[in-house]
């Protein structure tokens, strides 16, 4: 072991703001290349991938101690966090869905490390069913899914260890939640979905070889589970033969059909059923190929309700029959719009959730395609669910924006009607804030939306200290939602600021597309130019911007800090994806190609890569922003050795006195599931981190 502490060698860097100088561990390089094409690229922190070496267990402990002892010297820290636990302690209960004789729901009495499942029976005697809080010590095993048999005796559960994104599933008897089968093991990136009571379709990979945190998985097969029998004999349903990286089974409401999804990116999928209702039919194919995005949300006998992006960027619903399915003959049911489609269906309904510049707007249509009512929301923001059995009489949906917290309200579908189901009750003044919708201009011209949230009467002299967070990838939207930790960040003086940046799903799949392989620069472009237009406008400038992003925000933090370091004076990229030559060889990650493109797809795509990787654009000499860089060590989504070499680079390469550390969440993954008390502890060290280094010496007085 004394030639692993030898090769942790300390270089100091003299801090600001009084601090005592930073002494980093001086991570040692080692002789990796790699030649692509005609170009070596070196890789000297490659050592860092290798997540079962004694040597990259030292240095996450050097650097922890490191990057703690900066936090704790941070004279409010405690003062932060004791506001965000006192915030966040109140009862949050979920929307109830009812299977078999009881009714479910998940509560939080405040500060649970997880949310407890609940059930209530006819008399409306309530009981705990399930508490995740039991499953470990220390709140790192979490529930990462649940599905009950169709008359609700029997359920599956799947449980989530240090945050992985591997899965163990439990089956249990509902009515005496007694245990009744061996553990199923080695589940990853499933749903659970029961037929009738017989038994569930799950999907997995093969435990690949090496280290189950970052060695590859590429072939994802569907399996059935027949209760009564071992998992070794479980059947593999479909992708045996064909290769695919992301596949997905699911049974319609009605027990009639098995709905086959297949992919092998993140976007598009090829789409197949299978009729329960005949011993040993074939699986037929509705789609063929991965050129567009195909779902099933219902079945009405042989009609199938489809929805799809095909030729309708911003997605519609179409009908077929089973005896015919292919594209072809498809028929609109709910034609395409301006606005992106989320549909969803229960009470015998189906609701058209629609994005109108990333706020919700619902419809409700019947079975036969006549639109029956625009639902009146609360107000402008996020509303989310209206789904459930036909059976249902009473549905549920939720709504939020920046400055309402999540309210749960039941809804009639009959009738119209809305009701306020669970309104938490939160410390927090509402009306004293407000949130508002701008449109600014991005390099090439191009009118992106951002949402700007602050007290009321802030006092527009670009001295705010403000956080702009986006994502800009994979189709995902980013649409208002209340957080405790962004309203401790408010009333502390904080602007919160959101652009919805292309890559991202806001306006279709144009919108992603022009975030995507040799157009994602785009997308680095688009939050430079929220950052100026925040600075223009003199809600804040250089001094006091930080950025911040996760996974492939995390990416969008590492190129932006990398191309324009003197725009921010805080970097905060989380669990991101920082080495763009190799992302594709860990885990799941050769399934993000479609947005990314690879490093072996051609020269062009490899220089474009390397152009921003994050990684390889850390110039010796430079003068970055303070920098914390946030991931865990048992994230098998986004491996942490993307966030370690960038950080060793970063220290090494640091020419002014802007910290930069690393702060590594012990027995945590890419962030599903992680405890309430890791949660608060990670928002409240980045805050602290991030006033401190915009030289903010106290807290403003909250009343």
């Amino acid at each position: 072991m004394k030639k692993l502490i030898l090769a942790m060698a300390i270089t100091s860097t003299v801090s600001s703001f009084g601090q005592n100088p930073i002494s980093y561990p001086q991570t040692k390089k080692g002789d990796a290349v790699d030649m692509y094409f005609d170009t070596k690229v070196n890789d000297p922190y490659r050592w860092l991938e290798d997540d079962r070496s004694a040597e990259t267990a030292i240095w996450v402990k050097a650097e922890n101690e490191v990057t703690y002892g900066y936090l704790n010297q941070i004279p409010y820290r405690n003062a932060i966090k004791n506001r965000m636990e006192k915030l966040w302690n109140y009862e949050k209960i979920g929307a109830p869905s009812v299977e078999g004789k009881y009714t479910y729901y998940s509560k939080n009495n405040g500060l649970q490390n997880q949310s407890v499942v609940y059930r209530k029976d006819a008399a409306g005697k309530e009981e705990v069913f399930l508490d995740p809080n039991t499953f470990s010590k220390d709140g790192t095993t979490s529930l990462g899914g649940l599905d009950f048999s169709k008359d609700g005796s029997k359920v599956a559960y799947a449980i989530s260890e240090g945050g992985s994104d591997w899965r163990k599933v439990i089956i249990m008897d509902a009515l005496s939640k007694k245990i009744i089968e061996d553990t199923l093991i080695d589940v990853k990136f499933s749903g659970l979905s029961w037929r009738g009571n017989e038994g569930f379709y799950y999907s997995s990979y093969e435990k690949p070889k090496g280290s189950e945190l970052s060695a590859k998985t590429d072939q994802h097969k569907l399996y059935f589970h027949k209760l009564g029998t071992s998992q070794k004999a479980d059947k593999v349903i479909f992708g045996a033969d064909q290769k695919r990286r992301y596949v997905g089974g699911y049974v319609t409401e009605d027990d009639n059909y098995l709905v086959i999804t297949a992919a092998t990116s993140t976007y598009g999928n090829e789409l197949y059923i299978k009729d329960l209702k005949k011993p040993n039919s074939a699986i037929v194919t509705i789609v063929d190929n991965f050129n567009s995005d195909n779902n099933i949300i219902d079945s009405e006998g042989t009609k199938l309700f489809i929805q799809t992006d095909l030729n309708a960027p911003n997605k519609r619903v179409v009908t077929v029959d089973l005896s015919n399915p292919k594209p072809a003959n498809w028929k609109d049911f709910i034609a395409e719009t301006e606005n992106v489609l989320s549909p969803s269906t229960g009470g015998g309904y189906i609701f058209a959730n629609y994005m109108k510049d990333a706020v919700s707007v619902v419809k409700q249509y019947d079975y036969n395609g006549k639109m029956l009512r625009e639902i009146k929301l609360p107000g402008l923001g996020t509303a989310g669910g209206f789904g459930g059995k036909k059976k249902d009489k009473t549905l549920y949906y939720s709504f939020t924006n920046y400055i309402t917290p999540g309210t749960i309200y039941s809804f009639e579908p009959k009738a119209g009607k809305s009701t306020v189901y669970q309104q938490p009750k939160v410390d927090f003044k509402s009306a004293e804030y407000e949130s508002k919708q701008v449109f600014y201009t991005s390099k090439d011209g191009t009118k992106v939306p951002m949402m700007i949230t602050h007290k009321k009467g802030v006092k527009l002299d670009g001295k705010n200290p403000t956080i702009l967070y986006a994502y800009g990838g994979f189709n995902v939207s980013l649409t208002p939602s209340f957080s405790i930790a962004n309203a401790v960040w408010m009333e502390n003086g904080g602007v919160y600021a959101v652009p919805n940046l292309r890559g991202g799903g806001e306006y279709g799949k144009k919108w992603h597309d022009a975030g995507t392989k040799m157009q994602k620069q785009n997308v680095f472009d688009d939050f430079i130019a929220a950052a100026e237009y925040l600075i223009a406008q003199k809600y804040t400038s250089s001094d006091f911007l930080a950025i911040r992003g996760g996974s492939n925000g995390g990416l969008l933090v590492g190129a932006t800090m990398t191309q324009r370091p003197e725009l921010m004076k805080v970097a905060l990229p989380a669990v991101g994806v920082m080495d763009m030559l190799r992302y594709h060889t860990f885990t799941a990650g050769a399934g993000w190609a479609y947005d990314y493109g690879t490093a072996q797809d051609n020269k062009e795509m490899f220089e474009y890569l390397k152009g921003y990787s994050p990684v390889h654009n850390v110039k010796k000499g430079t003068k970055y922003p303070a920098t914390m860089v946030t991931t865990g060590d048992h994230d098998d989504r986004v491996v942490p050795a993307h966030s370690f070499k960038f950080a060793a680079e970063l220290q090494e390469k640091q020419a002014g006195t802007n910290p930069v550390l690393i702060r590594i969440d012990v027995k945590a993954g890419h962030g599903a599931g992680k405890s309430v008390a890791a949660t608060i502890q990670e928002n409240v060290d980045i805050q602290a981190f991030t006033l401190y280094n915009m030289g903010v010496k106290s807290l403003p007085e909250v009343k």
